[in-house]
């Protein structure tokens, strides 16, 4: 009875064989993928850009991991359940940036470059149960994240550098209810050295600003406690709006600004400062900016533009300067605008002088350049002129006298009869007798022809 026990086990092994091999093959492709799959009858796979979209189980999955990515794509499919995007380059994470994305349900972001959060950065995804943020560079975030994933059951923040201070608060204290029993598990404070090492579900939240209230001389200040640190968002994000959708776009149209905002985002392709008070243009201030493509500056108080203040839009394609207080760009203002194909000039008080050359000059040498509204304001006599019609005066020589056989034939002068003769004079003598008929004018300045 044993033995036939025994045999018919043997059976039941061996042919259980065959059909173990496969699987665990898949499972090993899905490995490696990040994903667990079923094997080849189950999963439909095709290329968007250079990320691969397959359907697994009934629900769809977008890999983009290790694509040297540093944002999402406005192309990208908007009815993804999963999208993996582990080992890319994001530095941060904008408002709205996974607005389209209504169905998602999880969202890797792990061993990036992420070193904020922007308080809605998750809006619109009310789907969402799984988000992975381990392994990048946080130091501070709020619990205002969160508020966007009312379903968010998993949330990893593991090795990145919490700063354990004031800014972390609200975010400590989420972790530490009852039912977030598996968000930020394992998250440990890096500085102050105080705290380090410390989880950030077992602090102690009320301690959290105690450090940030003393300093080295007591913790006082006057006499009195210092107030606490209050994280400070980017200038440039907290006065304007950040759009991911159609394209990244940062939006500071009617701000009151007289200046441009620090911190510009990296990876907007579209900025509208236009309707502001802006006057002046300094070195460098765009120069983060590289993936720039269109910049508006229309409507402001533009009165002078630096050398080097476009510096760094080596991408630029459209750049819009109507209705400012321009009178001429100094030399070489434009040098850095490599790929510029459009330039919107009108409504500036453009002064025809030698200055205005330099504009002229670019331009011819860069024939791809299409420009409008570049017409003389100043001075009087060329108002109206187009600058380039003027700037080819400039230089013109003025018609040569006709000479025949060096000497003037005359023309019959005031008050006598056309058919009188005159003899013929020198330059001189003609130019006298002149001057005897005409006595009105003590000077007068007469061309000879």
């Amino acid at each position: 009875m044993r033995l036939l026990a025994a045999f018919l086990l043997l059976l039941v092994l061996r042919s259980a064989e065959p059909r173990r091999g496969p699987r665990s093959g898949a499972a090993e492709r899905g490995s490696r993928g990040n994903v667990r799959g079923r094997g080849r009858a189950g999963v439909m796979r095709r290329q968007t850009q250079e990320c691969k979209e397959y359907m697994d189980a009934g629900e769809k999955y977008l890999d983009c991991q290790d694509k040297q990515l540093t944002s999402v794509m406005q192309d990208w499919p908007k009815d993804i359940n999963h999208l993996l995007l582990a080992r890319n380059k994001i530095q941060v994470l904008r408002d709205n940036m996974f607005f389209q994305f209504t169905q998602l349900k999880s969202l890797d972001l792990q061993q990036n470059h992420i070193s904020m959060v922007e308080d809605d950065a998750f809006n619109g995804l009310s789907q969402l149960t799984t988000l992975l943020l381990q392994h990048n560079r946080l130091k501070t975030a709020s619990e205002e994240i969160l508020l966007p994933l009312p379903r968010l059951t998993y949330l990893r923040l593991y090795e990145n550098p919490w700063s354990c201070q004031c800014s972390l608060d609200s975010l400590v204290r989420k972790l530490q209810v009852p039912s977030s029993r598996n968000l930020g598990n394992f998250a440990k404070c890096a500085e102050p050295l105080s705290l380090k090492g410390q989880k950030l579900k077992k602090l102690k939240v009320d301690s959290l600003c105690v450090d940030d209230n003393q300093v080295s001389t007591g913790g006082k200040e006057g006499g009195h406690p210092r107030p606490p640190l209050i994280k400070v968002k980017p200038e440039a994000t907290s006065l304007c709006h950040t759009y991911m959708f159609p394209k990244p776009q940062l939006d500071c149209n009617t701000k009151g600004l007289d200046h441009i905002p620090s911190d510009l985002p990296s990876d907007i392709v579209k900025m509208d400062l236009s309707s502001n008070i802006i006057k002046h243009l300094r070195p460098k201030q765009f120069l983060l900016s590289k993936d720039l493509k269109l910049l508006n500056l229309s409507s402001n108080s533009l009165q002078r533009v630096d050398r080097a203040a476009f510096g760094g839009l080596l991408y630029l394609r459209e750049l819009d300067l109507s209705n400012n207080s321009l009178h001429y760009f100094q030399y070489g203002v434009l040098e850095d605008l490599y790929f510029l194909r459009k330039l919107s000039l009108a409504n500036n008080p453009w002064i025809c002088d030698y200055n205005i050359h330099y504009l002229i000059y670019w331009l011819k040498h860069h024939p791809g350049v299409s420009y409008t509204g570049l017409f003389c304001s100043e001075p009087r006599e060329f108002r109206g002129w187009r600058v380039e019609d003027y700037v080819k005066t400039y230089n013109g020589e003025c018609p040569k006298d006709k000479q025949t056989g060096g000497v003037d034939t005359g023309q019959g002068v005031e008050g006598e009869s056309d058919n009188e003769a005159q003899e013929a004079l020198g330059e001189t003598e003609h130019l006298l007798q002149h001057l005897k008929q005409r006595k009105r004018k003590r000077f007068e300045i007469i061309r000879l022809s």
